[in-house]
């Protein structure tokens, strides 16, 4: 979602000042990077809406990146033994200090490695290590004001690993420059990698400059983009929001279970996973997503949602995500009629008024209930047949079951049923449990023991379920208004409160003692359901 939220403010940003908006998928990290996950990233933001109009195809090859600096003098090729640097970096987080490569005594800022470059021509392994400036670099950041990182505050980076590709600092700068990159709005977490690409962006500037030195060209080279680095997203509670959030709630519940006496290998064996795998999963040893997911499934425990994909699955509408994602550090600056601020509005608006100079500097809690309410307006706000198109589609998507049943309805009930569990859904997917008792066949409806147990305890029940049955057979107009009517109207005659006759009538149309409004109930099934029920439990 902090991924969303920053292509929401480029594409916002964009779409105000007429420039372009551009998806870039970095894929430096070849463990990491494929075409699945590309896939992802590129579904979700259509799905939100987020059109772009330069697409990955634009992206230059690792060739390219490769030929730009290969020569500069800030490029060194370090031959540190992994083991020492592991080892530094161990000894520095025994301190409670912040790591720093530790730089050769050999390597001097501004002078050519020509023994480096010679000892990796030859073919000795390494990686090529770029070389901070001496100097300090500010920064005008267009939300954090100016920026400054005094010297030595950076250590130098890599810019191309052992196995030959780019490392993501030096891509993104020679991409940045070849595809015409004007700004860059990022989450603050990003801002320690500024001053990296700041300095890059420099040297390539003065390579290029020597490079044409003589040849009468001026104000050649590589720019420098305007930044912005938007504030963090956080949890509620002030944590960082994170995918690990999932390991932790999954965690959480195994350890409960594991406390009530069970052991690992038993439930190892539930939830279908690898025993040891899942021993280091309670230990923290790993915060993998598939064992949470495999522990929330058997112990029935709901998994925070984290990612875009999560709320579509979740059955949340896109323009509800993006209309709370662009309050998550921006506001409008706007008042309603009734003097409240602004907060609802649509994908248009936010293109005509987004401006940097309203996103704020402080952590932006992510608050899900107000997700939620944003969702359940929308969801009021869709009229029936968008609604209900919307359901179908979802279901399509997500709950091929659920979907096949929606077909079999025919087209007057379904929009009953929509129309009845409108006002009771906040999600999408609300709707399965709301309607799920219209969408059993009435010969399948299955009575919960508890409920047949409290009917058959109630005096008199069947007297007065069958008196109620003679006034369905003969009720018109058979409405929601009318039928709550004649079971008011028979209650009274009857002498008894008008739950002793409601009850038995919701046991008989869904199983349970749980149901919606009874009037709308049997109004969604309809006369000859509702009877068909209704006899199935008086037998």
């Amino acid at each position: 979602m902090g991924g969303a939220r920053t292509a929401l403010f480029c594409w916002a940003f964009a779409k105000r000042l007429g420039g372009r908006f551009m998806i870039r998928i970095e894929d430096t990290d070849a463990a990491r990077s494929s075409d699945e996950s590309a896939r992802g990233i590129l579904d979700d933001l259509a799905w939100l809406g987020l059109e772009w109009d330069d697409g990955p195809t634009l992206a230059v090859g690792h060739g390219a990146r490769e030929r730009t600096l290969g020569a500069g003098s800030r490029a060194v090729g370090p031959f540190f033994q992994a083991q020492r640097v592991d080892a530094a970096r161990k000894e520095a987080t025994a301190r409670k200090a912040t790591f720093k490569y530790p730089r050769p005594a050999d390597v001097v800022p501004g002078v050519a490695p020509t023994a480096r470059v010679a000892r990796a021509e030859a073919g000795e392994a390494h990686v090529v290590r770029f070389v901070m400036p001496g100097e300090g670099i500010s920064v005008k950041d267009e939300v954090l004001g100016e920026v400054k990182f005094a010297a030595g505050e950076v250590d130098d980076f890599v810019i191309r690993k052992a196995d030959g590709l780019p490392t993501y600092h030096f891509a993104v700068v020679i991409d940045d420059e070849l595809m015409g990159v004007t700004h860059v709005l990022r989450a603050q977490e990003h801002l320690i990698n500024t001053p990296r690409h700041v300095a890059l962006q420099r040297a390539l500037l003065r390579l290029v400059d020597d490079r044409d030195a003589g040849k009468g060209t001026t104000g050649a080279g590589f720019r420098t983009p305007r930044f912005a680095h938007m504030p963090l997203i956080s949890n509620m509670d002030g944590s960082k929001m994170s995918k690990r959030d999932k390991a932790k709630a999954g965690r959480k519940a195994l350890k409960d279970a594991l406390a009530k006496g069970s052991d690992v290998l038993t439930m190892a064996g539930q939830c279908g996973v690898e025993a040891a795998a899942l021993q280091e999963f309670a230990e923290g040893e790993n915060d993998r997503i598939d064992l949470a997911q495999a522990v929330a499934k058997q112990f029935k425990v709901a998994l925070p949602e984290i990612e875009v994909w999560d709320y579509r699955e979740s059955g949340y509408l896109p323009e509800a995500v993006i209309n709370f994602l662009s309050l998550l550090g921006w506001n409008p600056g706007q008042k309603t009629a009734d003097g409240k601020d602004l907060e609802k509005f649509d994908h248009a608006f936010l293109a005509e008024n987004f401006s940097l100079e309203r996103i704020g500097k402080q952590a932006a809690k992510f608050d899900r209930q107000k997700l939620l309410s944003f969702n359940a307006d929308a969801l009021m706000g869709l009229s029936d047949a968008a609604l209900e198109s919307r359901l179908r589609g979802w279901a399509a998507e997500h709950r091929p079951e659920l979907a096949a049943r929606l077909a079999t309805q025919p087209a007057e009930r379904l929009a009953g049923l929509v129309r009845m569990a409108k006002p009771r859904c906040k999600t999408l997917a609300d709707f399965e449990r709301v309607i799920a008792f219209a969408l059993v066949r009435d010969g399948n409806v299955v009575i919960d023991p508890a409920a047949r147990v409290k009917v058959e305890a109630a005096a008199g029940w069947r007297e007065h379920v069958v008196a109620f049955r003679g006034l369905l057979a003969g009720l018109e107009p058979f409405t929601p208004a009318g039928l709550e009517a004649a079971l008011a109207a028979l209650a009274s005659e009857r002498g008894v409160k008008l739950g002793e006759v409601a009850q038995s009538v919701r046991v008989a149309l869904t199983g349970t003692t749980v149901s919606p409004p009874l009037g709308e109930a049997l109004a969604a099934l309809g006369r000859a359901s509702s009877l068909a029920r209704i006899d199935r439990l008086l037998a």
